[in-house]
């Protein structure tokens, strides 16, 4: 594990999306209470802007289940070891740094058909 003091870690917790009461009480905290804010913070999947602009000029809708099968193919690529993933979730397709969390660009079915993707070292089809 990366050395990593209380200190930093509650710095890291601050500059976080934490609500002001959750600030004040992480003094309090131990560091592993801590420790897993932090680890249950970083499990948050992230769309990059590039994703966002894609699923809005293709008209690519998520729903929550939609989600929820996005949060499993980025824990089975990363059980993997995964960094870079093609993701196909019925007619929608996702191209995801699995290391950082976060969706790089999206596509429809048609833009997957015969189509060549490079730079993934994996693929997830739910």
């Amino acid at each position: 594990m990366n050395s990593i003091n209380i200190k930093q870690l509650e710095n890291r917790l601050i500059n976080t999306s934490l609500q002001p009461k959750e600030i004040k009480t992480s003094q309090n905290k131990n560091f592993e209470d801590i420790l897993k804010k932090i680890q249950a913070n970083n499990e948050e999947i992230k769309f990059s802007k590039h994703a966002v602009e894609r699923m809005d000029t293709r008209n690519i809708e998520l729903d929550s289940e939609d989600v929820q099968k996005l949060q499993k193919a980025f824990k089975k690529a990363e059980e993997k070891g995964v960094k870079e993933a093609l993701i196909i979730i019925g007619d929608k397709g996702f191209i995801a740094s699995v290391k950082n969390k976060t969706v790089v660009t999206t596509m429809t079915r048609d833009q997957i058909k015969e189509n060549v993707f490079t730079n993934i070292d994996g693929a997830v089809i739910l």
